[in-house]
């Protein structure tokens, strides 16, 4: 724990009011005890009055750069379009402020390196809103591993799964306030991919770093280890495929989407003698956490065990995880440092896949 004194009540700034600004972040904040929302900035005067007034905003402001002025605010949470979440991080780290942003934490492995250094030069908070760490069934799962990874109950591991097929992510989530105002938006954005990317490659990269991101980083983050890159065939946008090498045993993440009322996204650890499963919801499911499954096998004999999570949110742990580091000056278990390796992997991913033409 750092020697930082506790803040007693963290006032967070907002910046971006649109469906994930409002539902997945200012809807949380606002009912955290330890915290308070003291502003919030979004470039729609409408919207930006509208949601002040349904989570008691007492301040507003039409741009990040005035909110990053008023003195009170200590941390701040942005979720904007993607490529201007790297250039608003980068004035929130050196005006002071800690923040927790949207995934990915920007497009590039140079624009990642940028962010990461200014939050260690200004010694603050950076977090980045992989909430899949913090749902409470993939803890458990996480403190499964460790415990089986350290007394070798089932063995070695074997081989590991990643499977994601998107579906449906926003599960006819209500509550956002939409208005219909028409305002031009001036801030700064960086590039969706890195310039020794060939264009026609770019936005097919922009979305699998997008949406593809948070199973590479939960990969990493269950196992412990970051891997190498072995084998990409990522031609078809709805059926992707990689081979990952972990040492000694292999993962592979299958990526793609269909047409689905459903959310279809697992991940499997093998072990000589068992499995354990991690079949992950759709992200705006309020209160459905990741259901677990260890298989121990043994001879002819067998035992499922099925650990029960409570009725909690991933997103809802994630801000009160952020509140907490803040207050008590903890690294964040998805901070910006680590998240760049996230970044180091699909860029490497990516130049397989455009070696192979």
């Amino acid at each position: 724990m750092s020697s930082e004194p506790k803040i007693s009540t963290v006032n967070i700034g907002i910046v971006g009011a649109g469906l994930m600004g409002q539902l997945a972040h200012a809807a949380n904040y606002a009912t955290i005890d330890e915290c308070r929302i003291a502003a919030i900035a979004e470039h729609k005067p409408e919207r930006r009055r509208l949601v002040a007034e349904r989570y008691g905003i007492p301040r507003t402001y039409s741009s990040h750069e005035e909110l990053l002025g008023d003195a009170e605010v200590d941390a701040v949470a942005v979720a904007t379009s993607r490529p201007k979440i790297g250039p608003i991080a980068l004035d929130c780290l050196n005006a002071g402020k800690h923040i927790i942003t949207e995934k990915p934490m920007a497009a590039t492995v140079e624009q990642a390196k940028i962010l990461v250094k200014a939050a260690r030069d200004r010694g603050v908070r950076y977090a980045v809103g992989y909430m899949k760490r913090h749902d409470e069934g993939v803890q458990t799962a996480k403190k499964i591993v460790d415990e089986l990874l350290q007394t070798g109950e089932l063995g070695e591991v074997t081989f590991v799964r990643s499977h994601c097929f998107t579906g449906e992510f926003y599960c006819n989530i209500d509550g956002q306030i939409i208005t219909d105002e028409k305002t031009s938006e001036s801030s700064q954005e960086w590039a969706i991919a890195p310039d020794w990317m060939p264009n026609e490659y770019k936005q097919k990269y922009a979305r699998f770093l997008n949406v593809y991101c948070h199973n590479i980083n939960l990969l990493r983050y269950l196992l412990g280890r970051t891997p190498e890159v072995k084998f990409v065939e990522f031609k078809q946008s709805d059926g992707q495929v990689a081979v990952l090498d972990f040492g000694s045993y292999a993962a592979v993440l299958e990526a793609g989407s269909l047409t689905y009322r459903g959310w279809d996204e697992v991940t499997e650890i093998y072990f000589t003698r068992g499995r354990l499963r991690i079949e992950h919801p759709p992200g705006m499911l309020r209160n459905v956490p990741a259901k677990v499954e260890l298989y121990k096998g043994k001879d002819l004999l067998h035992e499922v065990y099925t650990p029960v999570c409570g009725w909690t949110w991933a997103f809802r742990r994630q801000a009160e995880a952020f509140v907490r580091d803040v207050q008590e000056g903890l690294e964040p278990i998805a901070s910006g440092a680590d998240a760049l390796e996230d970044m180091r992997l699909v860029e490497e991913m990516w130049r397989q896949q455009i070696s192979k033409g």
